[in-house]
């Protein structure tokens, strides 16, 4: 398994991809996908075309025009059956867009048939970064979890209205101060039954890798959502997932960190079901990479051990930007095995996905790249694209 893995374009229509998020919309049994091109200022919805057909180009579709686009999600805001997509837009922009998708899924390609509207009465207040559709209070449809960056930026919630197709109803509640909010992820940390809010922030007063407790359902979210440090507050914490690295059935920690003299994946693992323990241990990258961005767990080669594959921006053809490691007895050794992934091309990848595209048994790395030059020299990026795994 040594050696660049092949890749293949999914998409390179336009300018500087931007992250790829997941969903099964049309119910077939694969994971179709929707991104944003920032510099090209657009959003496209791509549906997997089945196994068979993986290597070409996806069917896709224009959804929304989208300027300085970070960050765009699936989800059903209508519940009518037929998935919307939400976009969150930084820059002069500062404002997140809905994509109401047709109801007749025979029209998902049409770009005709999508209609974007801003959202929230949020325009201007904050350069909006990340958006995790999230039942926050228990009533009415799917509330929006969202992240920003910079002046004034914040961590908080848009309330679902009564009728969700009414974009000026849609409350913001604040959560708490942000610096520059990289990821979301939403899932139960303290056993009590609700969903609470873990984040890293690589900017500020509250950087690091933290949880925010939810107060509950109902009246209770008008109490604070109390903050719990996981660590990395001395370092500019990039992309995180929850994954349980050493089997003892604790959802760790895993994020891509950096100062301005090393880059490293931090593994904090947890100690407990509280989610107050965690210990720390930094995972040596290898010589020769760009600056960490992103991490993904998954068993690659199928050994049964998990390994972590990592993404980078500012690689240039000599340092790599997206690589896989490996350990041979325990993942708290402090050196791990790197294996090369995407060889020389590319300079600045995004966040990963792992997931078997062409369902010959093993995980795939599923990621798009905003920099790389054209062929005119103009920086425009790889667009968006799969790895596909060599395992035999």
């Amino acid at each position: 398994m040594e050696g660049a893995w092949n890749r293949h374009v999914i998409d390179d229509i336009s300018k500087g991809a931007d992250g790829v998020r997941l969903a099964d919309i049309d119910e077939n049994g694969h994971m179709d996908m929707v991104t944003g091109w920032e510099e090209g200022g657009i959003t496209r919805l791509y549906l997997h075309p089945g196994p068979g057909k993986v290597r070409a180009p996806w069917p896709a579709v224009t959804v929304g025009m989208t300027p300085s686009v970070e960050d765009a999600v699936f989800v059903d805001l209508d519940k009518d059956g037929s998935m919307d997509v939400v976009t969150c837009c930084e820059g002069n922009t500062k404002t997140m867009f809905v994509h109401w998708g047709p109801a007749d899924r025979r029209q998902w390609l049409n770009s005709f048939a999508w209609r974007q509207q801003p959202l929230g009465r949020i325009e201007g207040k904050m350069a909006y970064m990340y958006c995790l559709p999230m039942q926050v209070d228990g009533q009415r449809g799917t509330d929006l979890v969202v992240g920003a960056k910079g002046q004034g930026a914040q961590i908080g919630w848009l309330e679902s209205p009564e009728d969700p197709r009414d974009v000026d109803q849609y409350q913001w509640h604040p959560v708490c101060p942000a610096g520059w909010i990289m990821s979301l992820i939403t899932t139960d940390m303290d056993g009590d039954g609700d969903e609470d809010i873990v984040t890293t922030d690589r900017k500020g007063h509250l950087r690091g890798c933290r949880w925010l407790d939810n107060p509950g359902r109902g009246p209770s979210q008008s109490q604070p959502w109390k903050n719990h440090f996981i660590g990395g507050q001395d370092w500019e914490v990039m992309f995180m997932r929850l994954a349980d690295l050493d089997w003892d059935g604790f959802s760790d920690a895993v994020v891509a960190a950096r100062t301005p003299d090393k880059q490293r994946i931090l593994w904090f693992r947890r100690l407990d079901k509280t989610g107050l323990r965690w210990t720390e241990q930094e995972i040596i990258f290898p010589t020769g990479t760009g600056n960490a961005k992103a991490p993904a767990v998954g068993d690659i080669d199928r050994d049964g051990r998990m390994d972590v594959v990592f993404s980078c921006e500012g690689a240039d053809g000599v340092r790599r930007g997206v690589m896989w490691l490996s350990y041979e007895k325990e993942p708290a050794e402090n050196e791990w095995t790197a294996h090369d992934i995407s060889g020389s091309e590319g300079i600045k990848f995004d966040r990963l996905e792992l997931l078997d595209l062409d369902d010959d048994g093993d995980l795939d790395v599923l990621t798009c790249e905003e920099s790389e030059p054209d062929s005119q020299g103009k920086r425009k990026g790889l667009g968006v694209f799969w790895y596909e795994n060599p395992l035999q």
